[in-house]
């Protein structure tokens, strides 16, 4: 059979993709995955945010960024909190490693009192820097418009173990807390 003498296809088949595409008023999803562009009119818009909706997906990302804003700098602000009164407990190390062993009831006083106030003021700064670290770099993903709310609890907790190792290093040195530590062993 020549070209002419063709049947008219009933479902496309000697059509190319661009000719199928402008037939069924579909977009070219290579190009606008490419290009970051969308090619959908408002019929195909509202379809595809009902479809989402459907799915699960968040109704209007402009919203769940709006959310991922408020828990990221409710975060911030508690983190804030929490660092100015832990960094003013920890540069007065003697009377932090007081609480401590009272807390754990600890017999004795906290006798390393030079090593106490030079690793208290490392860990206050190490906490300090953590988290203009972390509140730096939520900014950043939210000015961005990425996820932020995650960066504040990851840089607490990275945070907090590198002020908990400054922290323990005088502790260990002291007397009574060791001879307490053998004690319970």
């Amino acid at each position: 059979m020549s070209d002419d003498e063709r049947p008219e296809p009933k479902y496309g088949v000697y059509a190319t993709p661009e000719e199928q595409r402008a037939r069924i008023q579909k977009p070219d999803a290579t190009w606008s995955l490419e290009t970051g562009e969308s090619v959908t009119d408002d019929a195909e818009k509202t379809s595809a945010n009902n479809t989402a909706r459907a799915a699960g997906a968040p109704a209007d990302p402009a919203r769940s960024r709006a959310v991922d804003r408020i828990v990221t700098f409710a975060l911030l602000a508690y983190a804030l909190v929490n660092v100015a009164v832990a960094a003013i407990a920890l540069l007065d190390f003697p009377q932090y490693a007081a609480t401590v062993f009272e807390v754990m009831g600890i017999p004795g006083e906290f006798t390393n009192l030079e090593g106490g106030q030079a690793w208290g003021a490392a860990a206050a700064v190490a906490l300090v820097i953590g988290y203009l670290i972390a509140a730096w770099f939520s900014v950043r993903r939210t000015m961005a418009g990425k996820l932020a709310w995650w960066v504040p609890l990851v840089g607490a907790v990275v945070t907090h173990l590198v002020v908990g190792a400054l922290a323990i290093v005088p502790l260990m040195s002291d007397p009574a807390f060791t001879a307490y530590l053998t004690s319970i062993s």
